[in-house]
């Protein structure tokens, strides 16, 4: 096998892991709204609470739209993952761009607002991670 091969075939399953770990993580999302709301809501209100956690989300999110993007051809609806990965990867840049605690302003005013649709934003993230996990494996089933 060739460096370039090799280099590729690791490149892929970087990418099948980081995109079906996104899909897991809306269903634990999902499941634990569900669950235990409170603990959901307290979740979801971290985000953006300090510069670290900050960071930590954005790295988290480049890394995630990187692995939509390497993905995204050999997956069903390849054009709309492609763009959700750059779509994550920009708003993640110019987020890093900003103050933190613009991130955080925005997240204190918004994650309250969404919570009052809880069961929504579940519902949402089961459909929504079962379909990335659903995507990212069927070409795996196709052979």
């Amino acid at each position: 096998m060739t460096d370039a091969l090799a280099l590729s075939k690791t490149i892929d399953v970087l990418a099948l892991v980081t995109v079906v770990s996104a899909g897991l993580y809306l269903l634990a999302l999902a499941l634990l709204a569900f669950c235990k709301p409170q603990k959901a809501a307290k979740f979801l209100l971290g985000f953006a609470s300090s510069a670290s956690s900050h960071y930590v989300e954005l790295g988290i999110r480049i890394m995630i739209g990187a692995g939509f993007i390497f993905r995204a051809p050999i997956m069903p609806f390849s054009a709309i993952f492609s763009f959700f990965g750059w779509i994550l990867i920009i708003t993640s840049t110019c987020l890093l761009a900003i103050p933190w605690q613009w991130h955080q302003r925005f997240a204190q005013r918004a994650v309250p607002q969404a919570l009052r649709y809880l069961e929504l934003v579940a519902i949402s993230s089961f459909a929504l991670g079962s379909f990335i996990i659903a995507c990212a494996i069927y070409p795996l089933a196709k052979g």
